[in-house]
């Protein structure tokens, strides 16, 4: 199974990107907010974070077609697994939907906002409603995903670490709008942390 490639991004269009490795190009299929990202990279190196699936229905008699989606970083593609996990959802279904940055998405699961999960192209209520309930309680290290922005130096801080860290407030008494308030101020500083205890330190040097 292929997991990451790494090569020059060759081709740029609305659903998909073609990545060049040696003497291949690869078909990488990409959400709307990944493609938003690429703009103005093409012939640049860029790396994929990806998943595998096989397109078609053997069963119907129809062709078996194995395709790549791809993510610029590894919670992204978390996300996008849990995402179609979801009964209903489904891999093309997801791709389609994807238009909004993944922390957009997870806050409004979280915070159970029906209609703006039902505003996502194919979604719909009864969709969003599945979706909501699947995954409110998985959600929350997404939702405090920073904004990858390389112009302005933002640093995207890996979704386990903010996860653990938001859970080790919980489990000091913060409520949870004041857990997400402190990690959110401390992820203000743009400062990389390598762990838990890093941004615990920050969050509570912030409160002195």
């Amino acid at each position: 199974m292929i997991t990451q490639l790494t090569g020059k991004l060759t081709l740029l269009y609305d659903d998909w990107a073609g990545i060049e490795i040696g003497p291949f190009v690869y078909e990488v299929f990409i959400p709307e907010f990944a493609r938003r990202q690429l703009q103005g990279k093409v012939g640049e190196e860029v790396r994929f974070y990806t998943i595998e699936y096989i397109e078609g229905n053997a069963a119907q008699g129809g062709r078996l077609t194995p395709r790549i989606v791809g993510f610029l970083s590894p919670a992204e593609r978390e996300f996008f697994e849990l995402f179609c996990s979801v009964d209903g959802v489904g891999v093309k279904k997801a791709l389609r939907a994807m238009v909004r940055p993944v922390r957009e998405i997870a806050a409004a699961i979280e915070e159970q906002s029906a209609k703006t999960l039902a505003a996502l192209p194919g979604i719909g209520p009864a969709s969003a409603e599945r979706i909501i309930a699947k995954l409110r309680r998985k959600v929350p290290k997404f939702a405090l995903m920073i904004a990858r922005d390389t112009d302005k130096g933002d640093v995207e801080i890996a979704p386990d670490i903010v996860g653990e860290t938001y859970e080790a407030l919980l489990s000091l008494g913060h409520s949870e709008s004041d857990a997400r308030r402190l990690i959110d101020k401390a992820l203000e500083s743009k400062k990389k942390f390598k762990d838990v205890q890093a941004l615990l330190m920050e969050i509570y040097q912030q409160q002195r």
